[in-house]
């Protein structure tokens, strides 16, 4: 199979470290940007910059989701082709994706009761615990998408391109039954739409998105923003590739089939500009930022919303602040000034939680595939809640806040560390039941 040709010295893919430091900080620059906040009796006012007639267009290149699949699913190829074993890889994956989770829960497990006793009204100290979980939804469906590589490598190797085609296939027709008055099949696109981009991943590793020239890398690029605009002009798709407050449909909430085709499109651009993105990784200042980013990538990405609601609640709730009107003199002039402080407060908190995902882990993992398995969906099953509940004050009810899904999220993290016998006889028993049923 032909080989990507952008490994540095040190095993490190540099177009992958570009693709993911850009990634996350264009994640960073699009929440930043997005709020439209003022306060006054009691409730916190929110709309979203970007629902402004004609950003929408910014949507195309900021919506970087689809490029953290695909050097996610680069990264999990090549370190699953490095590890000893599939298990020793599952363990590892699964804990280093949890540990920068933990402080950020056990934080924001006391902080709505904190701020509920400094004289926060419940609205707005809604919208701040409802925001600092909603980002774990990224993590719930990562580890599903960790969960499924094994398998996935393999029928990238056996099929080649027939499986993110088949994955995409999949997509549409959980399309075509959402806007068809069945909604909730809408989310199983998480994992069709997701698995085939980060499928494309293993083909920039071991494949000819790795090998592309520039004509090419732009003609796939053009072909994936073309069928994009196609979509919008004739189909039921939203111009915008995240959603707008009161929009009747998300591209984003749950995935549609649309992203994947917007992966083509980001995709190809950036590989036409490949040679131009490695040597930019090669300039010593910029190498020492890539490594400085890559190794507090989740927690960069989970701390950057509680920086925002830390500026916002000072400023907007303290101060009595209000966003300017987005686009005008006022809202450009005062932006970098809000990046500039947001920026700060986030490299305090790093200071103080990053640590956690710096430690390397030097305990080794005994738990066998079948409960690291279990592990993985258990964590994934308690950060969706997480996303989607918030962290409501514990004084409201332990049994109807976030301690239910902290705890499985915990369990299972504590689960991918040891073998536990009981669940080990348990997967060798569906093992052998499916044996017998190949005999049959």
């Amino acid at each position: 199979m032909q080989t990507s040709q952008g490994v540095a010295r040190g095993g490190r893919d540099r177009f992958l470290d570009v693709v993911r430091a850009g990634a996350i900080l264009a994640v960073i620059a699009q929440h930043w940007v997005m709020p439209v906040l003022s306060y006054s009796d009691g409730r916190l006012a929110t709309g979203n910059a970007l629902a402004t007639p004609g950003w929408w267009v910014v949507t195309w290149l900021s919506q970087v989701m689809p490029l953290v699949f695909f050097a996610g699913g680069a990264a999990n190829l090549i370190s699953l082709s490095r590890a000893k074993s599939t298990r020793e890889w599952l363990g590892a994956r699964l804990k280093r994706l949890m540990v920068p989770v933990l402080p950020l829960v056990a934080v924001w497990l006391v902080m709505p009761d904190f701020l509920r006793g400094l004289g926060i009204p419940p609205q707005p100290l809604q919208v701040a615990s409802a925001i600092a979980a909603q980002l774990l939804w990224f993590l719930a469906v990562y580890v599903l998408v960790v969960l499924l590589t094994p398998l996935m490598v393999a029928a990238h190797r056996r099929w080649g391109l027939k499986v993110p085609l088949v994955m995409g296939a999949a997509g549409v027709l959980v399309d075509v039954a959402r806007f068809n008055d069945l909604g909730y099949l809408g989310y199983a696109n998480a994992i069709f739409v997701w698995v085939a981009v980060h499928q494309l991943g293993f083909h920039y590793v071991e494949g000819r998105l790795g090998t592309l020239t520039r004509r090419a890398a732009l003609s796939l690029s053009a072909a994936g923003f073309g069928i994009t605009a196609l979509m919008v002009a004739f189909g039921p798709y939203p111009a915008s590739m995240i959603g707008m407050p009161g929009a009747p449909v998300s591209n984003m909430s749950p995935p549609t089939v649309l992203l994947a085709f917007l992966a083509v499109g980001q995709i190809g651009l950036l590989l036409a500009f490949r040679p131009q993105l490695n040597a930019l990784a090669e300039r010593p200042g910029v190498g020492s930022a890539l490594g400085w980013l890559g190794a507090r990538f989740m927690s960069v990405y989970l701390w950057h919303m509680p920086a925002l609601i830390v500026v916002a609640g000072v400023t907007v709730y303290g101060l009595g602040y209000e966003t300017p009107e987005p686009g005008t003199l006022l809202w450009l002039v005062m932006a970098p000034a809000w990046f500039a402080v947001c920026g700060l407060v986030l490299l305090g908190l790093l200071r103080l939680f990053a640590h956690f995902e710096l430690q390397r882990d030097t305990v080794a993992v005994t738990a066998r595939v079948p409960q690291l398995v279990v592990a993985g969906l258990m964590i994934s099953g308690g950060l969706l809640g997480l996303a989607a509940h918030g962290f409501a004050p514990l004084s409201d009810g332990i049994a109807h806040g976030p301690v239910p899904w902290i705890v499985l999220a915990t369990a299972g993290f504590l689960l991918a560390g040891k073998q536990v016998p009981v669940i080990d006889l348990l997967g060798r028993a569906v093992h052998v039941s499916e044996r017998a049923a190949l005999r049959r």
